[in-house]
């Protein structure tokens, strides 16, 4: 296919990008971005990893995209950092380089999952005895979610009839947040919990004095289990760091077209940065 007329295009994947190709991590596809250019007459084609896509947005989103669970002191030389649930967990770094925000890529979501509480630790010798090892992507994710309902509920389910169910996880959170089912009501607070530790995790790791961006498909879904203060107790539980963390704007991001945006964020620098 030819004369596409395209200047640039930008492709956000999830999996690390490596020489300009990428082998996702859940499905066995292998993106390469020079094939793209050749295959559809493309002079800039840019492969990002989907966080660090997502991250060009964070800088241009608006107010009305952003709903906010802590105003803090943003301090304007800080980084920045996102984490986003939803099939899978994603984190990117947006290191602050003389004003302007520079995604980093990372894999973080297949971290190991640290325990903190009794609780945790039930889900952790789980997830080990089933997966050999937990990674933090075993919590937090849509499936993640479901590795949770498996542990809280020792009975049948009034919302959920089968686990392996792929509306599972959105059944276990309307059920939850209706209060319907104390089983679902427990696994949304483990994630909750483990939510906020997380970024928190990832707020300590950058620095991210100007703030902690929450994306993915899952927290907009979720905002009243998010701002009941679950959240935040744990982000702020980081020890001798909770001063700074309680500084520090925390925000979800609302626009669930994000990772296009900064897609397309990128892709514009292709074209100005063009000789």
């Amino acid at each position: 296919m030819h004369g596409t007329n395209l200047t640039a295009a930008a492709f956000g994947v999830a999996g690390p990008v490596m020489d300009d190709t990428a082998r996702l991590t859940n499905v066995p596809w292998e993106v390469s971005a020079r094939a793209v250019a050749q295959a559809f007459d493309i002079p800039r084609v840019g492969l990002l990893n989907d966080l660090q896509a997502m991250g060009y947005a964070v800088p241009v989103l608006e107010a009305g995209e952003l709903h906010q669970l802590q105003a803090g002191e943003p301090v304007r030389s800080g980084n920045m950092a996102l984490i986003a649930a939803g099939t899978g967990l994603g984190q990117a770094l947006l290191h602050n380089v003389h004003g302007t925000f520079i995604p980093s890529p990372t894999e973080a979501g297949h971290a190991d999952f640290a325990a903190r509480t009794e609780r945790d630790i039930l889900v952790l010798r789980d997830l080990t005895q089933r997966f050999g090892r937990a990674e933090v992507e075993h919590v937090l994710s849509g499936p993640g979610l479901m590795n949770l309902f498996r542990v809280t509920h020792t009975g049948p389910c009034i919302a959920v009839d089968d686990e392996n169910d792929p509306d599972g996880p959105a059944r276990v959170t309307t059920a939850a947040l209706e209060r319907r089912c104390q089983g679902c009501i427990d696994a949304l607070q483990l994630f909750v919990d483990a939510y906020g530790a997380e970024a928190g995790n990832a707020a300590v790791r950058a620095v991210s004095t100007a703030g902690l961006f929450i994306g993915g498909g899952i927290a907009p879904k979720i905002l009243p289990a998010l701002t009941d203060g679950r959240f935040l107790r744990a982000f702020h539980d980081k020890g001798a760091m909770r001063p700074m963390l309680e500084r520090m704007p925390v925000h979800v991001i609302l626009n669930q077209d994000a990772g296009l945006l900064g897609a397309a964020v990128f892709a514009n620098q292709l074209i100005a940065s063009a000789p």
